[in-house]
């Protein structure tokens, strides 16, 4: 039987695994040293690894990543985490200006072989500065990967195998997620990035979905299936490369897609997803419009109820999924 593990556990799992395994592996970041990380995901790194391995920094986004980025260029494979995803904003800089370009710039003589690791989305009561979802912010970047995994099975492989990647990697961590327990082989394993994964089978519609938001269209499709509305759920795991070939298969199998991400629409991930499926073969095949759910148009708010209704829930993908199941073109 396979043991199961926090997501949380699986993170820490996959750092210490792989930092066992090759000494060019160390942390970095704020508080992830004595503290063990804002959400305890180092917790008991230091006094295996000692302070030159687990290095706790100031409060220093743009140092963190800048430090990262020019440990990788000499050989080293840093994992630098960043608080929250909120203050990447502070990295960007370096991440965006300088990681992202140096292997194009150096006609791929240069790697840059780094993983930022950053906790992200809402559900915390964290508010404005603590709450929010950049991911598409960064999948627009050439030369950045950007991996945002659901399971605990899938944090770790996808985790290890981000970094033995010789690109530099945004590992995104929902916070919500960190303590979902799921099943997780103690052994190293890895998950190819770019390869997406069908979390449910199903033959009426398709949801694609991101983050927290695969578990809630998981217990929505659960709900739904007893209405006789049969769903299925693609988790694209990584955003950048994106495996555009499971998406399409799935909305060819169904001929209807209903994209849920908690970042806001404008902008997000979900434009994306629909140009590539309107530009596709899987464009001839649908039977309704491509439907999106995504956050509202406004910051998270402090307050525990607005916070709730800034982003989908389980009511509101079931509600989206009902109307596209009905609808025609």
């Amino acid at each position: 039987m396979v043991r199961e593990i926090t997501y949380l556990e699986a993170v820490r799992e996959a750092m210490t695994q792989e930092m066992e395994r090759d000494p060019k592996v160390f942390l970095i970041g704020e508080d992830v040293g004595l503290y063990g990380g804002a959400f305890q995901v180092s917790y008991g790194m230091l006094e295996k690894f000692g302070p030159e391995r687990i290095v706790d920094t100031p409060i220093t986004e743009l140092g963190i990543a800048g430090a990262a980025t020019g440990a990788a260029l000499v050989g080293m494979r840093p994992i630098a985490e960043i608080m929250f995803m909120d203050f990447t904003t502070l990295a960007s800089e370096q991440l965006v200006n300088q990681a992202a370009k140096l292997r194009f710039m150096f006609g791929g003589r240069a790697t840059d072989p780094m993983v930022l690791r950053t906790p992200a989305g809402s559900g915390t009561g964290a508010a404005e500065h603590h709450s929010q979802s950049f991911e598409n912010w960064f999948v627009h970047v050439p030369g950045l990967k950007v991996v945002m995994p659901t399971t605990p099975y899938d944090v770790k492989g996808l985790l290890i195998e981000s970094i033995r990647d010789d690109n530099p990697v945004v590992f995104i961590e929902h916070k919500l997620l960190y303590k979902s327990k799921g099943p997780v082989p103690e052994e190293m394993y890895t998950i190819p990035l770019g390869k997406a994964d069908v979390k449910r089978a199903g033959r009426d519609l398709t949801i694609v979905a991101t983050g927290v938001m695969v578990q809630r269209s998981l217990a929505a499709a659960d709900q739904l299936a007893q209405e006789g509305i049969d769903i299925e759920i693609v988790d694209p795991r990584t955003l950048r490369p994106l495996d555009t070939e499971t998406i399409i298969a799935s909305v060819k199998k169904t001929g209807k897609v209903l994209i849920v991400h908690e970042a806001v629409k404008t902008g997000g991930f979900g434009g994306e997803l629909a140009a590539v499926i309107a530009e596709s073969e899987a464009f001839g095949y649908l039977e309704a419009p491509i439907l999106r759910l995504a956050g509202k148009e406004v910051p998270i708010p402090y307050n525990r109820n607005l916070e709730y209704h800034a982003v989908p829930q389980v009511e509101n993908i079931i509600e989206k999924a009902r109307e596209l199941a009905q609808l025609k073109v």
